[in-house]
């Protein structure tokens, strides 16, 4: 019996010492990839926020009548900053970095977490799409539930300025989130209108965003691997750089050629003055396609898509730079 108990406390022993000597607990290591996946958030809004408000600006004024408020994505900038200056371009900031640096956080996090779980026990370095699509799925379902609120409040003071008298004027975020509460309650009639948009967005959009960096990536790392520039690790740093650039970029640009139309109705229903305006994304596409045609339901492509590979691609050099800092294994 005295035998047996020694070898099991030399096993614990053993085991805390491999803990100690770089095995992450399940805790440690789901923190850190929430944590990464937070700075991809905030470096996402840097760089994309300003497009963001041209997008939801041309979404939700050139939607209404066959006659354009702006003519282009060009034009509107151009009046925004002629009005209000850069500031007007950042409209919605703040509430911008905390639904997005959470969103992210989460997105990444769930999206990893799940992704693991699916796969198991089986060792296969090439994606499965079986495991990506309903892991992307799912982390896009659940953060859809954080965004609908923080780009609802969002949309509302991006929609503001001199060329917008119909919109109610809002002194900031909270003051914003606050009347629309008192005003309209916390229901999908309120805060959570557009609810339905946001989630089938997100739920399509990451599937799109997730299968389309997982493959090129994979792709992009299986060419490369083989190039003997790549075997010191600056250089292995300045690849896996170059390759999270390219594989973001054309991941974004993926989600938003797949979901801008979902967008489209989201941005139109939040913004709309009208409290008794249709929640249903299907409703709203057809009566923006019988008001203005095929052209209003890609409101803001030009933007959106000008937005999409910068942005996304700093958010995803951002989270697997990070990611590497603090140890997540990437495979």
């Amino acid at each position: 019996m005295a035998t047996a108990h020694g070898s099991n406390i030399l096993l614990a022993l053993e085991e805390r010492k491999g803990v100690g000597n770089g095995a992450m607990s399940p805790a440690v290591e789901a923190a850190k990839e929430y944590a990464a996946g937070f700075a991809a958030g905030v470096a996402t809004v840097i760089t994309g926020h300003p497009f963001d408000t041209v997008k939801v600006k041309l979404q939700a004024h050139n939607t209404k009548t066959q006659v354009k408020e702006y003519k282009n994505a060009l034009h509107c900038t151009s009046r925004i900053l002629i009005t209000e200056g850069v500031r007007g371009l950042y409209k919605g900031a703040s509430s911008s970095f905390i639904g997005m640096a959470c969103e992210s956080s989460l997105l990444f996090g769930i999206y990893s977490q799940t992704k693991q779980k699916f796969q198991g026990e089986i060792q296969n370095n090439r994606p499965q799409l079986q495991v990506i699509i309903p892991s992307a799925a799912f982390a896009g379902a659940l953060i859809s539930f954080i965004l609908c609120p923080t780009e609802l409040v969002k949309c509302r003071m991006q929609v503001q300025g001199k060329d917008a008298a119909m919109f109610v004027r809002y002194d900031g975020p909270l003051e914003c989130a606050l009347k629309t509460i008192r005003q309209e309650g916390v229901k999908v009639k309120g805060i959570f209108r557009g609810g339905l948009s946001t989630l089938l967005r997100e739920t399509i959009g990451n599937a799109v965003f997730f299968s389309t960096y997982e493959l090129t990536r994979h792709h992009l790392h299986k060419q490369l691997s083989f190039s003997p520039s790549a075997s010191s690790h600056h250089s292995k740093v300045l690849v896996d750089t170059g390759i999270g650039i390219v594989t973001g970029g054309l991941a974004g640009t993926a989600f938003w050629l797949a979901v801008l139309p979902l967008d489209v109705a989201k941005t139109v229903i939040q913004t709309s003055p009208d409290p008794n305006y249709s929640r249903n994304p299907l409703q709203t596409l057809n009566a923006i396609y019988k008001r203005v045609g095929l052209s209003g339901c890609y409101a803001g492509l030009g933007p959106t898509l000008a937005r999409a590979f910068p942005a996304n691609a700093v958010a995803i050099m951002t989270w697997e730079l990070t990611a590497k800092f603090l140890g997540i294994r990437r495979d």
